[in-house]
């Protein structure tokens, strides 16, 4: 525990780096629902759409013409609200295609060219890190998904735990502090007297 933030300890021993070049951005194009949105995230997907729409699909514009920039997703095991899937390849309506088909974030693409402020859903900024909110605390955990495969080969290559490659939506989401505590926890579970006691809660 860390604060209120059950953390897997997946996420602080496993190893994980993206590899776009293997996996061509899967992780947004395949699946059953779009990214999991938060409440906050639904204002801003309205207000920034018309300076990310040049940067999509015309598929993807015309699925968000027909669904809006959000959806509901009652099947969600995350927040129940999602970015609308194109139906026709079920794609999330945000993805762009670039670099001999390699998927890539329409919003992100309008962030970097300085478009926008808001760099894309926290959720995808995360990911695999998914959330999910209990009653009394956030349950932190690592998403294994097959196409992220090339991810974790690469990780154990460079050796890059998870938690660090995802240093910067680790601390947008919960703050320096945590992300310190966080690192703490990963150093203590590697020394001699974490690997003895691995049943000890690391606060």
């Amino acid at each position: 525990m860390i604060d209120d933030k059950l953390v897997s300890e997946d996420i602080l021993e496993g190893e994980f780096v993206c590899n776009l070049g293997a996996c061509k951005g899967a992780c947004c194009v395949q699946g059953e629902e779009g990214a999991p949105l938060e409440e906050e995230e639904l204002q801003i997907l309205e207000d920034i759409y018309d300076k990310v729409a040049p940067y999509l699909t015309e598929a993807g514009r015309q699925t968000i013409a027909e669904k809006g920039t959000w959806e509901k997703a009652p099947e969600s095991a995350f927040t129940g609200l999602a970015t609308p899937l194109i139906d026709a390849d079920n794609a999330c309506a945000y993805v762009q295609y670039y670099d001999k088909g390699v998927a890539q974030c329409g919003i992100e693409l309008a962030h970097l060219d300085g478009k926008i402020k808001f760099k894309k859903p926290i959720s995808c900024h995360l990911y695999p890190i998914r959330i999910t909110q209990q009653q009394f605390y956030d349950a932190v955990n690592y998403n294994r998904w097959e196409v992220c495969s090339p991810a974790c080969t690469l990780g154990k290559e460079l050796k890059v735990p998870l938690y660090q490659f995802l240093k910067e939506p680790l601390i947008r989401k919960y703050g320096e502090d945590f992300y310190e505590q966080l690192e703490g926890a990963a150093k203590f579970l590697d020394s001699d007297e974490g690997k003895e006691k691995p049943e000890e809660t690391i606060e």
